[in-house]
């Protein structure tokens, strides 16, 4: 053997043990992440960057200690149970799953991945879990909110436009957080002297043909319910909305930042930041079934003044004075 082919040897021998225990620290944990709304939609961005970053602080960096998978379906029912099976036959860790429409067929493809839910309306109600307290199962994670903050909505736009005797509210008929809104909103109502129309869309150009019928009559206003349809053509909702000058009331601030005219409801991103500490926790070992489902412990009133001002509304003072954020 050569002198050269011999310290060449030498040397790759004395790296390669350098070199896998290198790869070694570096094993990576896997993380698999379901939404509902687009990759590139700003809310989504928001979403995935609070998570990444609470990760982070908590000791698991993207690239290095975790992987992490995305995965987006929309409003498609179909691809959502499709996905469901793929993710699971990649064996990850922990998954990540947004809203009711990710997590039911999620449920349904496993009961031994560990799944952190965010954005779920009724998990119980759902049958996901067993209870708020003690979930029983592979699934815990962050609830949205009761079905009765839907009658906040309602007095918000009895607030802003006090002159509105019918109320269209969208929302998704075959879904149980649409029926639930609906149903609360609906006991509310005569209280407040107006009629409750709701608007069950087939698609975005009939969501915007029926609330343009809506707004044709005078004295009418508009409530946003939850549901994966209208977060992803909202921009269509609130333009729609605007210019055939309906009042409305939507329930995430990411609608008043696009134009909505007020919103009330969770803080969305903060759910992601406190999603990690959940994940972070069943890596190390904890079970699913033994940490508590939590319901939201921050709201956000906000009002775009803006819009107001284009649809010609006074927003009362005493409203903007309650507001985290008034958008000018």
């Amino acid at each position: 053997m050569k002198r050269r082919e011999f310290v060449t040897l030498i040397g790759v021998a004395a790296a390669w043990p350098i070199a896998a225990r290198a790869q070694q620290s570096r094993a990576k944990r896997r993380i698999v992440v379901i939404g509902a709304l687009a990759p590139g939609d700003v809310e989504t961005v928001a979403r995935s960057a609070a998570f990444e970053q609470a990760l982070a602080a908590l000791g698991w960096t993207k690239g290095d200690t975790i992987a992490i998978d995305y995965r987006w379906i929309g409003v498609n029912p179909a691809l959502a149970e499709k996905t469901a099976v793929e993710v699971v036959a990649l064996a990850p860790d922990v998954l990540l799953a947004s809203s009711n429409g990710v997590i039911a067929p999620l449920s349904k493809a496993t009961g031994t991945i560990p799944i952190v839910m965010v954005q779920v309306i009724d998990p119980v109600g759902s049958g996901y879990v067993e209870s708020m307290a003690r979930p029983g199962g592979n699934i815990t994670g962050f609830t949205q909110f009761e079905y009765s903050l839907a009658s906040k909505w309602l007095d918000l736009l009895m607030e802003i436009a006090p002159r509105t005797s019918r109320v269209a509210v969208l929302r998704e008929p075959t879904h149980g957080p649409g029926i639930g809104q609906f149903a609360v909103i609906q006991a509310m109502a005569p209280a407040r002297g107006v009629e409750p129309i709701p608007i069950n869309p087939s698609d975005v150009a009939d969501m915007e043909r029926r609330i343009t019928a809506f707004a044709s009559v005078p004295n009418g206003g508009m409530i946003a319910t939850v549901g994966g349809g209208i977060a992803t053509h909202r921009a269509t909702v609130i333009a729609t909305a605007n210019t055939n000058h309906l009042p409305a009331t939507y329930p995430y601030r990411y609608y008043a930042a696009d134009g909505g005219l007020v919103s009330y409801g969770p803080d969305t991103v903060d759910q992601y930041r406190r999603a990690a500490s959940y994940i972070d926790r069943i890596l190390k070992g904890e079970k699913p079934a033994n940490l508590p489902v939590q319901g939201p412990t921050k709201y956000k009133l906000t009002i775009n003044l803006k819009t107001a001002k284009t649809l010609g509304l006074t927003i009362p003072p005493s409203l903007l004075a309650t507001a985290d954020e008034v958008i000018e």
